[in-house]
């Protein structure tokens, strides 16, 4: 941490977007794993299925009507 403070603004900032696109290439990679089915989402969705065939859930346009 003490080089990064060390450094000239202008270095910081290129360091900072660098991190940043790293961060964002990370975040998608996790997404992609997620969405494969037995991921985290395809359990999300599976349930959410459910719970549609189940009548459990409400209609998006009629929930916005109430809110």
């Amino acid at each position: 941490m003490k080089q990064v403070r060390e450094l000239p603004p202008h270095e910081v900032f290129a360091l900072s977007r660098e991190l940043q696109a790293w961060e964002d290439h990370l975040w998608e990679e996790k997404v992609l794993r997620d969405s494969q089915p037995g991921g985290l989402l395809d359990a999300l969705a599976q349930q959410a299925r459910r719970e549609i065939q189940a009548g459990q859930t409400t209609p998006l346009d009629e929930f916005l009507r109430h809110s």
